[in-house]
């Protein structure tokens, strides 16, 4: 005699599950994951060349300074005591950058309001371009200057206006 083999009965509120509608519920959300993290890495990318520079002495600028005209760089020296031309009505600051090992020399224009303490500054760091004449247009100017009262040099920033 054979057995009468009926299946489960399932409830009609439940429905069946056939797989698909889940694998679909993943697939979207991992695409939508992929073009989330792709869209940072792309931030990322395009913060690092706006924000980057490369970090040079004055002689390396020097001797390669064809290949970084145009790029923004940040340069490292010693001020050359007496080079200071302060022009108050233009608000335009020159002054040179000695390197430390071989002494070149680099002139430095910077627009903007010239720091209270520069005439006691002892290095400067500053980011900005070449400009084809061979002198170095600072956008930002990083002094370190001796304290009276410390043997660690204080450091000031400043930003050009234009």
């Amino acid at each position: 005699m054979a057995q009468d083999i009926q299946s489960p009965v399932i409830p009609t509120h439940l429905g069946t599950r056939t797989g698909r509608g889940y694998n679909l519920r993943f697939l979207i959300g991992g695409l939508l994951l992929l073009t989330f993290v792709g869209f940072l890495g792309v931030q990322m990318v395009q913060a690092t060349r706006t924000t980057g520079a490369y970090y040079l002495t004055v002689t390396e600028l020097q001797a390669e300074a064809s290949g970084f005209q145009g790029q923004r760089v940040r340069v490292n020296g010693n001020v050359v005591d007496g080079s200071e031309d302060w022009n108050a009505e233009a608000m335009t600051l020159k002054f040179s950058i000695r390197d430390e090992k071989d002494g070149a020399i680099l002139p430095i224009v910077f627009y903007g309001p010239r720091p209270d303490n520069f005439q006691r500054a002892a290095s400067a760091i500053v980011e900005g371009e070449l400009l084809p004449g061979g002198a170095f247009q600072a956008e930002d100017l990083l002094l370190k200057c001796p304290s009276r009262y410390e043997e660690e040099p204080t450091e000031v920033r400043v930003k050009a206006v234009r």
